[in-house]
């Protein structure tokens, strides 16, 4: 039977989780990304020699899906391991950052914390160190871990289980929670790891992608509806688990409940930049959306959307309820389970993100570059007042494009055009001006940004110093040393390149032309 999910079903969801608690145990590690550029091999052995520019690092593992839930602005306690170390340090900064309470972070002193290092050069991932434990967590810090669990029980009223085979969620372990969880009527959500899943026996679902379903059946087939549904009773049937919610990739989500009739949730075609982490978005809305009082369809339907927005961005980012609340509001809405009549396609109004200028825009933005380059893409940034957009702006925003994989443009806010061109100036609006530039093929986002008042800073070199792209690139027939930016942008190790303009197009000549044809 055909399931109405509409915004109105899942919205009030949506808020109540604002208002309800999720426990997330399981194994943290710290991501960390080394970037620099290789110019000569080394003369010892035959390796490239990687001139480090600069490094990052984020929460990674279970910590993913924690980042996910401050995203939802769901309350949160977190329980893992992590060694006596700079980097369990460095992780425990990471969760406070997000407003979370660092102290379920046990410490075992034998066992070093968890941390995947990236070395990329330009667009290359040249190697990636693992520097960690698997072996089973001691029994010592399994019962400290079972009793913090019994403990968060007290407030939480839902789980997850992110299980990454690190050791930490020893079956014992896992047999303990999902009791203690059963004794108080919290569901138990487990991102499963292995081809054993009876380890998870009496979790109230599970939530494997189209190959660990696979893999956990032995190989059976998951192409279609009924393979999917033929699986996941198998599952439910041998492991005495209660649901499958197995994510599908491009053919949505399929939940599959003991003595329930199974829903398919449709995706949407939208545009995919990146998959990863998107299975631990799924998980967190659904023990989001279960511990605001949801059905676990309505649950998974929020995950449904929620995945299909964060795979539109680049590198593992986590879902904001804000963006969730707007996906509901547009064609993402209507969730409905699948029929015959197909998914239907998102109107992607742009393809872009704007941002607007605030302290908040800007930190959202510098997430944006920071993920970039994560993934070892190039970033590039230019800046202008784009009024009346032309054949000039649009090729030399082409031009910028082909030299970089991320464009950024810096808009001049309405103030600071009024500053830069005089009292009639802008013509059009900078949410106007905004909306053009995001719907070009050439621009990934349009920041605003300028002076206030006239005597303000009008320069782009705040926004630089915040975003740090690599490129910056500048129209005109100016040398570097007359741009005032390039002094900021030559300081963190960027490149400032002076590109031609095309003659016979400006602003200010269409502004004439018109007036005069209007005369």
């Amino acid at each position: 039977m055909t399931q109405n999910l509409s915004e109105e079903t899942l919205l009030p969801i949506l808020k109540k989780m604002q208002d309800s608690e999720v426990l997330v145990i399981g194994d943290v590690m710290l991501d960390r990304f080394v970037y620099g550029y290789v110019e000569r091999i080394s003369p010892e052995s035959p390796v490239p020699i990687l001139t480090i520019k600069h490094e990052d690092q984020m929460l990674g593992g279970a910590g993913n899906a924690l980042a996910n839930l401050a995203g939802l602005k769901t309350k949160a306690q977190f329980i893992s391991v992590i060694g006596d170390d700079d980097e369990g340090v460095a992780l425990k900064n990471q969760i406070e950052k997000l407003g979370f309470s660092s102290d379920g972070l046990l410490i075992e002193k034998t066992r070093p914390t968890t941390v995947k290092t990236r070395f990329l050069a330009g667009h290359q991932q040249l190697l990636r160190t693992d520097f960690e434990l698997s072996a089973p967590i001691s029994d010592e810090t399994a019962a400290l871990l079972v009793e913090t669990a019994r403990t968060a029980l007290k407030t939480a009223r839902a789980i997850i289980l992110s299980d990454y085979g690190k050791g930490l969620l020893r079956p014992d372990v896992i047999r303990a929670i999902i009791e203690a969880a059963k004794a108080r009527g919290v569901p138990v959500l487990v991102d499963p790891k292995g081809q054993d899943f009876s380890i998870y026996r009496g979790a109230s679902a599970l939530t494997p992608n189209k190959k660990e379903l696979s893999e956990a059946t032995k190989g059976a087939p998951v192409s279609t509806d009924d393979e999917v549904l033929n699986a996941a009773q198998s599952l439910i049937d041998e492991c005495s688990i209660k649901a499958v919610v197995a994510t599908r990739s491009g053919d949505g989500m399929s939940v599959i409940a003991k003595g329930e009739a199974p829903v398919h949730l449709r995706t949407i075609d939208i545009e995919v930049f990146d998959v990863s982490g998107a299975g631990d978005t799924v998980i967190a809305t659904i023990a989001a959306g279960l511990a605001a009082g949801g059905t676990l369809v309505q649950a998974a339907a929020l995950a449904n959307v929620a995945g299909s927005v964060v795979v539109t961005k680049v590198g593992t980012a986590p879902i904001r309820s804000e963006e969730l609340a707007a996906a509901l509001a547009s064609d993402h809405g209507d969730v409905m389970a699948r029929t015959s009549a197909g998914a239907q396609k998102q109107d992607r109004a742009r393809k872009g993100d704007v941002l607007e200028h605030s302290d908040h825009g800007w930190e959202e933005a510098t997430e944006h570059v920071r993920r970039w380059k994560a993934r070892g893409l190039k970033v590039g940034f230019t800046n202008g007042c784009f009024d009346i957009l032309h054949y000039g702006h649009v090729s030399y925003l082409n031009n910028a494009r082909d030299h970089c994989d991320r464009l950024i443009v810096g808009l001049n806010k309405d103030s600071s055009v009024c500053a830069l061109k005089g009292p009639q100036r802008p013509v059009h609006d900078e949410e106007s001006r905004a909306g053009v530039l995001a719907a070009l093929g050439s621009v990934d986002m349009v920041v605003l940004f300028g002076a206030d008042t006239d005597g303000d800073d009008n320069t782009a070199i705040k926004l630089l110093e915040a975003l740090k792209p690599d490129i910056y690139f500048k129209g005109g027939d100016y040398t570097e040393d007359q741009i005032p930016e390039s002094p900021t942008v030559r300081g963190y190790g960027g490149e400032v390149n002076v590109m031609p303009i095309y003659e016979g197009h400006s602003t200010t000549g269409s502004i004439a032309k018109i007036n005069n044809e209007a005369a």
